[in-house]
């Protein structure tokens, strides 16, 4: 049976949890980073390169919860008027989600942000390895800036994965898009938060959404295809005393320690359902 684990967007509060989750399964003995297939968008995909890195999850917690071992970050507000009008759109005449995507990428291309070398460094110092997983398959997700296209990453991209997940990490509006060879691109959520779809043909699908946004269900709409097509799939949200630690904006590196100690004691509990679900 194949497998597949979706590691969905979340800012650093985000990434916090899923290691978290991640370590609170393995410390009650079941292991998730052998997957067949690894999915990472934005935060998932710094998650998803953590895993693969070899480093154990309780060194992986560890970067999180001590703060002598968390890699630096830029602290960044997440103004809600200025993400709804990024991102928002008439619900009732909803655009074409392709140009939709191309406008949410012109407008990260005018927006000034901190630059990307210095963007860059930061991802860097969440990659413990620069190199892709030779045998299991991971795919990173990003967009291209200039016409709204996707960009699935992998082994055979001749894309580093330092980059790969800068890409995929580009929040519209708050960090710089990403240069690769003569394209820019921006976050894999722009496309989708968890591109649970890039799963399609696995037998054994595990979602970590780490963020819900009102008013999208691109996850529901990708959960329901994979099932037509014989996927079980099980799809795992933070629970409350997670939400109450994440607080209000997903990108203050401070909530880092607090979601990731909630986010294991979560994995823990849930360990049984999961390794039901994942046997």
């Amino acid at each position: 049976m194949g497998h597949a684990l979706v590691l969905g967007g979340g800012g650093v509060a985000g990434i916090a949890w899923e290691i978290g989750l991640l370590a609170g399964l393995d410390e009650a003995g079941l292991t998730l980073r052998d997957a067949d297939l690894i999915v990472g968008t934005s935060a998932g995909s710094a998650v998803a390169a953590q895993l693969v890195s070899g480093l154990p999850l309780v060194e992986l917690l560890a970067r999180q919860v001590d703060p002598a071992k968390q890699a630096p970050e830029i602290p960044a507000v997440v103004d809600p008027e200025k993400m709804a009008a990024i991102f928002g759109f008439d619900q009732e005449n909803p655009p074409d989600r392709d140009a939709l995507r191309a406008q949410i990428g012109r407008i990260a291309l005018l927006t000034e942000t901190v630059g990307e070398a210095e963007r860059r460094e930061v991802i860097a110092a969440r990659v413990p390895v620069d190199a892709w997983p030779d045998e299991q398959e991971l795919l990173i997700v990003a967009v291209d800036a200039n016409t709204g296209d996707e960009r699935v990453f992998g082994r055979e991209s001749g894309v580093s994965l330092i980059d790969a997940v800068a890409a995929s990490c580009a929040v519209p509006g708050i960090w710089p898009p990403v240069t690769i060879g003569d394209t820019r691109y921006v976050d894999g959520g722009v496309r989708s938060a968890e591109n649970a779809d890039l799963a399609t043909g696995e037998d054994v699908v595990l979602v970590l959404q780490a963020m819900e946004l009102p008013g999208v269900a691109d996850l529901a709409e990708q959960v329901e295809s994979l099932r037509s097509q014989g996927s079980t799939v099980l799809v795992v949200k933070p629970d409350e005393d997670v939400v109450a630690a994440m607080g209000v904006n997903p990108l203050d590196p401070t909530v880092r320690t607090p979601v990731a100690l909630a986010g294991q004691r979560q994995g823990v509990e849930l360990a049984k359902e999961i390794a039901a679900f994942w046997r």
